[in-house]
């Protein structure tokens, strides 16, 4: 049995603001540690020490104080405190995790939204993940009350974390994916439909779905296979999307034409897809034959707003998206590697984007097609052609051969 919310505290670790170096200072301070690894532990160990100094008695503040004076934008001057220090941080954090077992609490040490650390930089904050994930690795079993919460994309995580090594395996143990199966998706999507107005609540009630009531939640729907969502689907838009079986089932449409080059899908495309198709409904001189709301016609040009609006969402993580764009726009995928590369490397040390300084996380066009590939942008076919999933086909403005009519 777990601790109780009353015995554990929580504790930001990152992002904390001006208590921790921006992007350039960062960058300032790793990148000619570049061959160091040491210095990423070292800088991680000590912003946690100051993090937690409201923790420490008074008695270890005094001595710690050199480390407590730099500003937090100052990397060069807390990293310099804490080497002075010696041991003094590692003795004040293990007299710490002693007190926290004696009170029987946990102090967990949260890392979020580290996708932002360097800024556009990405070698710096690659260099900065490793850090933070060897310091975890090298001390998680030193201390049995102080624990971290990392939080990372898969992405960075394949690419700089297991970098680690005998390090990350003593993580790894513990380490949790976070991914949306079709049929939580499609809970999500109802308990959306449900909560956004009592007619379509309505409307779905002859598909015979349960729900329960909560005074905060609202009404949430109980599935327990897909099958119980297709009557729901068939209701709102037909069971196929088309004449016949041939155009195939609309409720396994649906999620596969939101689903990136991983097979992966998620819940704000899902959600989006179906409200644009009811904005492209209402503007449409064609009415749907009830029950259903939507002709399958508006999904499918729906599908074309929702993979712009995912290149723009994207773009916050991968602000380079936006030269992958002008460098592939109006290709039709799938496309030879071989010409995908050359079409990369075109300007390939140019800005990727209208402000300075934006390059691709890798170093030439054949590292980053494999990275596309990686995180879902692409989809690397068996003949090793590189297509598109739908997602983001038109947001890239990209054409497929035989694509199908919206019209």
């Amino acid at each position: 049995m777990g601790p109780s919310k009353d015995d554990v505290e929580w504790l930001a670790g990152y992002p904390i603001g001006t208590g921790f170096p921006d992007a350039r200072g960062l960058e300032g301070f790793l990148k000619p540690r570049s061959g160091d690894r040491d210095s990423g532990v070292d800088l991680w160990f000590a912003y946690l020490v100051r993090n937690v100094r409201n923790q420490l008695q008074q008695s270890e503040l005094s001595v710690l104080d050199p480390l407590m004076q730099p500003l937090g934008g100052d990397p060069e001057g807390v990293h310099k405190a804490f080497l002075h220090l010696a041991n003094k941080p590692l003795l004040a954090l293990d007299r710490l995790d002693a007190s926290l077992v004696e009170r029987d609490k946990f102090l967990f040490v949260g890392y979020d939204e580290l996708d932002t650390l360097g800024g556009r930089d990405w070698r710096t904050a690659g260099s900065a993940i490793r850090g933070l994930v060897a310091f975890w690795a090298r001390y998680t079993r030193r201390w049995q009350r102080i624990r971290a919460k990392i939080f990372l994309r898969t992405d960075l995580f394949q690419r700089y974390a297991t970098e680690g090594g005998a390090d990350l395996a003593k993580l790894a143990a513990n380490r949790v994916e976070l991914v949306w199966s079709d049929l939580n998706l499609y809970a999500m999507l109802l308990k959306r439909m449900a909560n956004t107005s009592d007619r379509l609540y309505k409307h779905m009630a002859p598909a015979r779905i349960r729900f329960s009531t909560d005074p905060e939640l609202g009404y949430i729907p109980h599935i327990s296979q897909i099958a119980d969502v297709q009557p729901v689907i068939d209701r709102l838009v037909g069971r196929y999307m088309g004449l016949g079986f041939k155009k195939g089932l609309t409720h396994r449409w649906l999620i596969n034409h939101i689903r990136d080059g991983l097979g992966k899908a998620l819940p704000r495309p899902l959600v989006r897809i179906v409200e644009v198709a009811s904005d492209v409904q209402q503007r449409s001189s064609r009415n749907p034959e009830w029950p259903r709301l939507l002709e399958p016609t508006s999904l499918r040009r729906a599908l074309d707003s929702v993979s712009l609006e995912q290149v723009q969402h994207s773009l916050e993580e991968w602000p380079w998206l936006d030269g992958l764009n002008k460098r592939l726009k109006g290709e039709t995928v799938p496309l030879q590697r071989a010409k995908l590369e050359r079409l990369l490397s075109d300007g390939w040390d140019r800005s990727w984007s209208e402000a300075a300084g934006i390059t691709p996380p890798v170093d030439s066009p054949r590292e980053l097609v494999d990275y596309l590939a990686e995180v879902g942008i692409l989809r690397a076919r068996s003949d090793g052609r590189l297509d598109a999933p739908d997602l983001f086909l038109a947001g890239l403005e990209l054409k497929r051969k035989g694509g199908v009519r919206k019209k």
